[in-house]
Order: C-alpha cells, then sequence, then structure tokens
C-alpha cells in the first residue's frame, strides 16, 4: 500500500523563485484539486490530534486557512482565522516575524481564544518556523495553550521544527518531509 507522503508529494508542485529570486516555493494547488488527496489529510491530522483535548483549530492565512478549517470541521470544532496584518475588521492583537526572505506581521481578534483554550494551529509549510512561532505567541498573549502545531510539508533542513520544540515544547506534526 503507498504511504500518505508518496501519495502526496506527486501532488505538490515546486514555482522557482517565488515569492523572490532563489526560493522554491512549494504549491499545494494541485493537492487541492485532488478530492481523495484532501480528505486523506484531513483525516490524518484530525485523527492523530483526536486525544490532545483540542478547543479549536486555528489556521494561518493564506493556504493554512484551507486545511485549517476543514480539519476544524472535521474535528466539530470553531476554526481561528490567523490573518496578515490589516485584513481583520475587529480588535486585535499583532505579532511580526521574519521569514527566509523578509518580514511580515500577523494578527488575530483578540476574542478568538479565552484562557484555557488548547489551540492546535496548523498551516501548509514549516520552514524557518516564524509565522508559526508568532502565531503561537499570540495564542499564548490570551492565555490559551499552543496543544499541538500541524503542517502538510516540513523542510527539514530550515529550523522551524527545533524552533517551535523548545518554544513551545510541542513535537510539531507533518505528513512530508523534504
Amino acid at each position: 500500500m503507498i504511504t500518505l507522503e508518496e501519495e502526496l508529494k506527486p501532488l505538490l508542485r515546486d514555482v522557482a523563485d517565488f515569492p523572490k529570486p532563489g526560493i522554491l516555493f512549494k504549491d499545494i494547488t494541485p493537492l487541492l484539486a485532488s478530492p481523495s488527496a484532501r480528505e486523506r489529510v484531513v483525516n490524518t491530522i484530525a485523527d492523530h490530534f483526536k486525544n490532545y483535548r483540542i478547543d479549536a483549530v486555528a489556521g494561518v492565512e493564506a493556504r493554512g486557512f484551507i486545511f485549517g478549517s476543514l480539519i476544524a470541521q472535521k474535528m466539530s470544532l470553531p476554526f481561528i482565522p490567523i490573518r496578515k496584518a490589516g485584513k481583520l475588521p475587529y480588535k486585535k492583537i499583532r505579532e511580526e516575524y521574519a521569514l527566509e526572505y523578509g518580514t511580515a506581521s500577523i494578527e488575530m481578534h483578540e476574542d478568538a481564544v479565552s484562557s484555557g483554550t488548547r489551540v492546535l494551529l496548523h498551516d501548509d509549510l514549516l520552514a524557518t518556523g516564524g509565522t508559526a512561532t508568532a502565531a503561537g505567541t499570540m495564542i499564548q498573549r490570551l492565555g490559551a495553550t499552543v496543544a499541538g502545531y500541524s503542517f502538510i510539508i516540513n523542510l527539514s533542513f530550515l529550523p522551524g521544527d527545533t524552533l517551535l520544540k523548545s518554544r513551545f515544547n510541542v513535537r510539531p506534526h507533518y505528513l512530508i518531509t523534504f
């Protein structure tokens, strides 16, 4: 039987020099075009975290929204959008972070979680860990806990996995490693 990683890797597309020269972007668009692969991804992640006592799922804009909301639906949990700066309409908190190709800011509504909420944080790809760390920091600032990190892809040659383990004492879960 084919493993999930073997099934998914051919459904990823490498895009050279995006969003800037020297970056090899992992595009999940072909994966999104496969209903059976999408379903397998969602079921695998939801199954992995079923005993983690998760209260909500947060997804980071933009590609983290896609699977994050599907995972939340599968687990019958609220979904929390974490957006690029300036996109949320209500009272929000902000966190700046470094990317492998620059800096950015993300925001979330200040009423998205309450003290004691256990959040599964999902994004499509783990690279340096900057975005995931910023999102986790905001969750903690609101008194909640990062109960788990979920990714489709881990770029193991970058320090994201190590950073999240040391910063949040949470072992990230991912389906594909490069």
